[in-house]
């Protein structure tokens, strides 16, 4: 089974390193990321400069680019034959409720997700400072759910599934969920600061967040202590809205 893994951290990161662990012994693994950070790129193509793939292995390419980048070299260009699954990730923190509209972790994804690929993103559902640490914990944990989804009896058509982890040690994970997104809002995100000349900059990113949701929302499961696994896919018509057309919508 031929594998592409790719990520938005960057190809020397540590949860790229703890993925491809757990997935090598799973089928026949390439990896093509890109060279430095891309996180909260979404869903970007680069468009405005050409692209220079660094081959640094047999199986292994760096990429000047974002992660829909990466994937869309790697299955047109880079590989000799397409991947029969693309596993994006694992990102140092969660993507859960809005996040993944921003993630470039899950555009990786839904990019092989677009090309006819099935495809898996996985986060750390947890702080980005204790990532490093426990993920190291949970590579068979990993590996049994990575196998597990890939052996399907059928795979979801046109759908990526979505997993975030718990930030617990691998042997305290109690167990696997199903779940649906949930809702975050953030406070005080944006940061005021002066440059080295004194000039007013904005930072985003930071502040605290406000989570809501069902009882089977994505990070209910894994404050719990569950693995949380979401489909998504790339249809984002309301159909509800859709449906309901006569009480609201008038022809102009």
């Amino acid at each position: 089974m031929r594998i592409l893994l790719s990520n938005d951290d960057g190809i020397l990161a540590k949860g790229l390193s703890v993925l491809e662990q757990a997935a090598t012994p799973l089928g026949d693994i390439h990896v093509v990321a890109p060279d430095r950070e891309q996180s909260a790129t979404s869903h970007s193509l680069t468009l405005h400069h050409p692209l220079r793939p660094v081959r640094l292995s047999e199986k292994r390419w760096q990429v000047d680019g974002t992660p829909t980048d990466c994937v869309m070299l790697a299955c047109e260009a880079l590989l000799d034959e397409r991947p029969e699954y693309v596993i994006s990730g694992i990102n140092h923190g969660p993507n859960m409720g809005e996040d993944v509209l921003y993630s470039g972790t899950v555009a990786a994804a839904m990019e092989g997700l677009a090309l006819g690929i099935p495809a898996i993103a996985l986060s750390f559902g947890g702080s980005v400072l204790r990532a490093d640490a426990i993920l190291d914990t949970q590579v068979t944990q990993i590996r049994t759910l990575l196998d597990h989804l890939m052996h399907l009896p059928q795979f979801p058509s046109d759908t990526l599934l979505n997993v975030n982890l718990p930030a617990v040690p691998g042997n305290e994970i109690k167990g696997i969920k199903l779940t649906r997104l949930g809702r975050r809002v953030f406070s005080d995100s944006i940061t005021k600061m002066k440059d080295p000349w004194g000039r007013e900059i904005l930072w985003i990113g930071g502040g605290s967040v406000e989570w809501s949701g069902a009882a089977d929302s994505d990070f209910r499961a894994v404050h719990d202590g569950y693995i949380s696994v979401t489909p998504l896919h790339l249809d984002l018509t309301h159909r509800d809205v859709l449906n309901a057309a006569t009480d609201w919508w008038r022809e102009p």
